[in-house]
């Protein structure tokens, strides 16, 4: 089959840093195995970090392997004590194949998995090919009128967003505020979630005339530009005390402080977004009774949830596509910041 694998770590993102192969195709050994033909593959910024070897260390692979932890297709085989999906289901992965054995599992918390069998993209072949393996526990099954290409990203991007959410929901009261950081490929699921799940006031703060532009077609009540006097406007729309909740999808380039700057008394900071240094005073975060909240991705009943919204047109993504054989150009742009929305990678024709 055909596959985008990493073969070496380069700190310089290039036209090179994965090569499109031939590859052996994946097979059923065990009895819950599954077989997705994929249709789509979401990129994301991680890979990037793969890529540059910023994550060697935790995942300690052996190179060269298929990055894409983003997956949709349809089921092409499974294992002999598969029953919750059949060949030709529409599908979509969640990215942490648990064992649900640990505590972790037991209790619902499953992204804590402490033996997951299969972490495609990261520590086993991923979604950058034609064919993916995994197991019945990270399958969600879909109606077949939705298109792999259509939802891909939102195993991970559109999970992190809905799951930070999910959590933000219990300080959002009606009349509360909440200000998300970053309308961009996790951002503009936030937004939607925010809408969908809670009656928050929205605000959206973003460098790009464009993201706003798609924040305020996603109902965000307020869209502020960072432009440098972004911390007074928000105060400003938050009658000078600051929001409840700050969704920060950035998480680099000073938006740490900027969210902390922005929150209100006993307000929670959610981080999402990654790169920077959470730098406050113990005394400040005592005396302001402040909480700070890290965020990684859902549960497989988060990713069922999310599926949900989506059949029910509550939330949609944004995507580009491209074809497999144009990975290293949509790692480029990526990496540029000229991919709007999500990448989405698609192996076949249609």
């Amino acid at each position: 089959m055909k596959a985008a694998r990493l073969h070496e770590y380069s700190e310089r993102i290039s036209s090179e840093s994965l090569k499109v192969e031939e590859i052996e195709e994946p097979r059923i050994t065990g009895p819950f195995d599954v077989i997705v033909r994929v249709g789509g593959a979401g990129l994301c910024r991680t890979d990037l970090h793969i890529v540059e070897g910023l994550l060697k260390e935790a995942f300690d692979v052996t190179l060269p392997y298929v990055l894409g932890h983003e997956n949709a297709g349809w089921i092409e085989e499974v294992g002999s004590a598969v029953t919750n999906v059949e060949v030709g289901d529409t599908v979509i992965v969640h990215p942490i194949a648990t064992c649900g054995l640990c505590r972790a599992c037991r209790t619902g918390d499953d992204v804590h998995c402490s033996a997951p069998a299969f972490f495609p993209g990261f520590v086993t072949d991923g979604g950058f090919a034609q064919l993916l393996k995994t197991n019945a526990r990270a399958i969600v099954k879909l109606e077949p009128t939705l298109h792999p290409k259509d939802i891909a990203a939102l195993a991970d991007a559109g999970l992190a967003a809905y799951h930070t959410v999910k959590k933000a929901k219990g300080v959002l009261h009606p009349g509360a505020r909440a200000v998300v950081i970053g309308a961009g490929g996790l951002g503009h699921i936030g937004i939607q979630c925010l809408k969908a799940l809670t009656a928050a006031e929205v605000t959206v703060l973003d460098s790009s005339e464009e993201a706003l532009e798609l924040a305020g077609r996603l109902g965000a009540d307020h869209t502020v530009k960072a432009d440098g006097n972004h911390i007074s406007a928000v105060r400003e729309i938050t009658d000078g005390s600051g929001a409840e909740a700050i969704i920060d999808f950035v998480g680099e380039n000073g938006s740490v402080a900027d969210g902390v700057a922005m929150l209100r008394q006993a307000g929670t900071y959610y981080a999402v977004g990654y790169g920077d240094m959470l730098n406050v005073p113990t005394i400040s975060m005592i005396a302001a009774e402040t909480s700070f909240v890290g965020n990684l991705i859902g549960s497989y009943t988060d990713l069922e949830e999310l599926m949900a919204l989506v059949a029910g047109n509550r939330v949609a993504l944004h995507t580009s596509t491209y074809p497999l054989d144009a990975v290293n150009d949509a790692i480029a742009d990526l990496h540029a910041g000229s991919l709007r929305g999500r990448g989405i990678l698609v192996p076949e024709d249609d």
